[in-house]
């Protein structure tokens, strides 16, 4: 399935009463954001896997998950419908590794919000999303994944590993699992909206005038 021809099929199938939200689902290499991508979509994702190969080794350190024998080298898309909340979300995964960071500004353009894929085996690998977001300014949920035979963590434990503004929400979430991956969604969409109404600048009180008459 081709780009161009995914995206079409995305808006021509969409209700127009549903608003569009562009979300971004963002971390470290191997987090788990294609897994995400596929589990919550509604629609077939696009996916643009390559084989790794010994000599990416150099460049893709699999250590923690060796197991993965393929990579994302643009981005993945699909797309999920919220009809409670009025909207539909086109998702974005981006590139993990970092020979392939440029292509984020792109990527995060008109984006509303992101989902920060975290393993806590590696959870340094998603400091530059983090990062990257904070200075945008983009509001993002970190979405623990919890991999088998990885240590637990609480919510709290990693907000503070990650040193996080206060506020920002931390869910523990199992990308293979459709409903846990919708619900960290669900999430996101709320910690955006609750910024948006708590930045929006105040509406100014109407002038009043003096009555030109005694």
């Amino acid at each position: 399935m081709s780009w161009g021809r995914s995206l079409q099929d995305s808006e021509k199938n969409s209700d127009a009463r549903l608003a569009p939200w562009k979300i971004l689902i963002a971390g470290g290499f191997g987090a788990g954001k294609t897994t995400l991508v596929g589990a919550v979509s509604e629609i077939e994702p696009l996916l643009t896997e390559e084989t790794l190969t010994q000599a990416s080794t150099h460049t893709d350190s699999v250590h923690g998950v060796e197991s993965k024998t393929t990579t994302t080298v643009a981005l993945d898309f699909g797309r999920i419908t919220l009809t409670r909340q009025g909207m539909v979300l086109l998702l974005f995964g981006t590139p993990g590794q970092e020979r392939f960071w440029f292509m984020w500004p792109d990527l995060a353009e008109g984006a509303v919000g992101a989902i920060v894929l975290v393993d806590t085996r590696r959870i340094e690998d998603c400091f530059p999303a983090v990062e990257y977001f904070l200075g945008k300014q983009l509001p993002f949920v970190v979405a623990v994944n919890h991999f088998d035979g990885a240590d637990l963590y609480k919510p709290d434990e990693v907000h503070n590993a990650l040193d996080l503004p206060a506020g920002t929400p931390v869910v523990l979430c199992d990308a293979r699992n459709t409903g846990q991956g919708r619900d960290a969604l669900i999430t996101l969409v709320q910690h955006a909206h609750d910024l948006a109404i708590r930045n929006r600048p105040p509406t100014p009180l109407p002038s009043l005038s003096r009555s030109t008459h005694a």
